[in-house]
């Protein structure tokens, strides 16, 4: 069947003519996919001769554009990546999803970009820009030659308050740890113990866990090229006590080693699989220990900062974070070295002689200076 709909992507069209494949997506109904397939059947059997083609601007539906971009990344980049891209998206369609790629000019980005900061923050316009470039980079690339030029080439982004993030103590870590369930406990010692993310620790197999020679391996697309990348986190005592618990009690027709059944509500029936997140456990465990509200991923600046203040070398733990680059790594560091306590001992020696009885006579050797 040529045509036919795709949950939550609308209806598509799918046919191959002269042993060439041809597809075109995100159709309200049927009747457009049709109408559209024979678009594209017409298109194909009457080519545009070369001179003329040369005078025809390159250009695409915004609405196909999207489709392209979010099949890629789904191909490409993790779960959590992909969705974000898909709740993004659908704002991106209520305004743009009947244009043409050349009537979205860099105004009406900038436009919504500013709406977007005075709702919320610069932060989150911010965000929307840089995907809004990717997808027009992704559409502008050598490789595709999908368009003639970017739109959102020139705007500058926001300029934004940074602040020291929020990490927690390693007392309100475990009184959140303790307030939990058991199952949830162990979910939080094995983020807390490998400083994994939580897509990580979602998609952790049995497999990946050896008991033995004690270390897991853990896998992210976090990478450049998007390809899927291991790492090995060696196990300490608790990591192992909870893990070899977990493994005697497992369900042996499972892979995961933390898994849920849930009411698929596309499939409508109870599926049994990973977690894919598990955002709210966190909120309702911070309220109930009388804590901070923190996310998982503190979890992960937590340990860090822990490796960092007990000498642990950096390289050490950007393997173990599993970051490409250094500078990365630095960001998760929120300790203070030794370095700068002693740097600042030296500018405070520079002082060590001077005290509020001298400041009269210091303001009177200023007053002379400037005179």
């Amino acid at each position: 069947m040529s045509v036919y709909s795709a949950k939550r992507r609308g209806w598509r069209y799918d046919f191959t003519l002269n042993g060439v494949r041809h597809t075109g997506a995100g159709f309200k109904t049927k009747t457009e996919a049709k109408a559209a397939e024979a678009e594209k059947r017409k298109e194909i059997e009457n080519p545009i001769p070369p001179e003329q083609e040369a005078l025809i601007p390159t250009d695409m539906a915004f609405l196909d554009l999207v489709n392209a971009r979010l099949d890629y990344v789904k191909a490409y980049n993790s779960q959590r990546h992909y969705t974000d891209h898909l709740y993004t998206v659908k704002r991106w369609v209520k305004h743009w999803g009947k244009l043409n790629c050349s009537q979205i000019r860099t105004d009406m980005i900038q436009d919504y970009l500013l709406k977007r900061r005075r709702r919320w923050s610069a932060f989150t316009a911010n965000k929307d820009l840089r995907l809004l470039r990717a997808l027009f980079n992704f559409a502008t690339h050598p490789t595709r030659d999908w368009l003639a030029k970017n739109p959102t080439r020139g705007i500058a982004f926001f300029p934004v308050e940074k602040k020291i993030k929020y990490v927690p103590s390693r007392e309100d870590v475990l009184r959140v740890i303790l307030a939990a369930d058991p199952e949830v406990q162990d979910y939080l010692w094995t983020i807390a113990l490998t400083m994994g993310r939580m897509s990580e620790i979602n998609q952790l197999k049995w497999q990946d866990v050896n008991l033995e020679r004690r270390y897991v391996v853990l896998y992210t697309r976090k990478k450049r090229g998007g390809h899927l990348t291991p790492r090995t986190i060696p196990m300490c005592e608790r990591l192992y006590d909870v893990l070899s618990r977990r493994f005697k009690r497992r369900d042996k027709s499972k892979q995961w080693v933390f898994w849920h059944r849930y009411w698929d509500r596309f499939k409508q029936e109870w599926v049994e699989g990973p977690y894919r997140n598990r955002r709210r456990i966190m909120q309702t465990l911070c309220e109930k220990a009388g804590v901070r509200y923190f996310r998982f991923h503190a979890l992960r600046h937590f340990g860090a900062s822990m490796l960092d203040q007990s000498g642990v070398p950096i390289g050490s733990i950007q393997r173990i974070l599993g970051h490409e680059n250094r500078s990365t790594t630095e960001i998760y560091l929120h300790s203070i070295g030794d370095h700068e306590r002693e740097a600042m001992d030296v500018l405070n020696a520079g002082f060590e002689n001077f005290s509020h009885t001298d400041s009269h006579t210091t303001k009177k050797g200023i007053t002379a200076l400037k005179l």
